[in-house]
């Protein structure tokens, strides 16, 4: 199990490079058409349906390597007995907060497909391919948090977070990844 949740977050991560990919040619040809008068219709839709994708197919891969934004200024100073409350305090949060968008996000894509809704551009396209991007990443960022709280749940240290840096070395070596 644990060999295909690493795999699922990690092919996730893949399908969002590949819609970054996907962002930079469409932006591209429309750059370098321009002048040769090449044109997408309704580039700017699909420029945005791919970010949506890129973004939410992202986070849960983001999520399970410690990358994603964390203030630690208080956690940081508890003793190891209650951090671990307040971790999984926040693991239950977490998941409820996601399970709440995903769900809606779920709903909102098999709504679309019901009705047939379609996009309003130049270009019609039913609005529920657009927005298989954004549920699938919700439904995998879900995943992701209730992975994680069972495994905090059953005494073990999050594995989003990274240990902390030994030598001054390491800390200029985070600064310059981070881009501080």
């Amino acid at each position: 199990m644990r060999v295909f949740l690493d795999r699922l977050y990690l092919y996730a991560g893949y399908a969002a490079g590949a819609f970054m990919v996907a962002i930079f040619v469409q932006m591209m040809v429309l750059s370098a058409g321009r002048p040769a008068g090449i044109n997408i219709p309704a580039a700017d839709d699909f420029v945005s349906w791919c970010m949506a994708a890129m973004a939410f197919l992202g986070l849960a891969h983001t999520f399970r390597h410690g990358e994603m934004i964390r203030v630690g200024l208080l956690i940081d100073k508890m003793p190891e007995r209650a951090r671990h409350w307040v971790e999984l305090g926040c693991l239950v949060i977490g998941t409820g907060f996601i399970a709440f968008f995903a769900y809606h996000a779920v709903k909102m894509n098999y709504q679309s497909y019901l009705f047939g809704d379609m996009s309003q551009g130049v270009v019609l396209v039913p609005m529920w391919i657009p927005q298989i991007g954004y549920s699938t990443g919700l439904v995998i960022l879900l995943i992701a948090f209730v992975d994680e709280l069972i495994h905090v749940a059953l005494g073990n240290p999050p594995r989003y977070e990274k240990p902390k840096p030994q030598t001054a070395e390491e800390v200029v070596e985070r600064a310059v990844q981070s881009g501080v």
